[in-house]
């Protein structure tokens, strides 16, 4: 079972849950593995995704949920389309960077409209 309060999201694939979580080094992963030299470049990238994209990000988001998978190992997964991309939007949403989000928004610092994030 996820925990939305966290920031995870869950992919049910092969009739087996995964978590998926958009932590630090997951971020950095995606990144690397798109090819982008800043942060500020995710979000233009994330709205023209490749398949080939879509697996480096889910990889990085269920590894970021504690699985050991590979993009070659979520290309092999047996999951309708529509729900791996809702799955990682729905990872996205949790950590506060909704996808419907306008540029130059903040969402995913703390403190921001749509951050999950507490302020003292």
């Amino acid at each position: 079972m996820v925990n939305t309060i966290r920031g995870e999201a869950a992919l049910i694939a092969g009739g087996k849950s995964y978590r998926l979580l958009l932590t630090l080094g997951a971020l950095a992963e995606i990144e690397s593995g798109l090819g982008l030299s800043d942060l500020s470049e995710v979000s233009a990238r994330l709205k023209q995704l490749r398949a080939s994209d879509l697996a480096i990000v889910a990889a990085a988001l269920m590894r970021g949920g504690g699985h050991d998978v590979s993009p070659a190992d979520v290309m092999r997964l047996p999951v309708d389309l529509g729900a791996l991309v809702k799955g990682v939007a729905d990872a996205f949403d949790a950590a506060g960077l909704a996808h419907g989000a306008e540029e130059g928004d903040t969402a995913p610092f703390a403190g921001a409209p749509g951050s999950n994030s507490v302020s003292a």
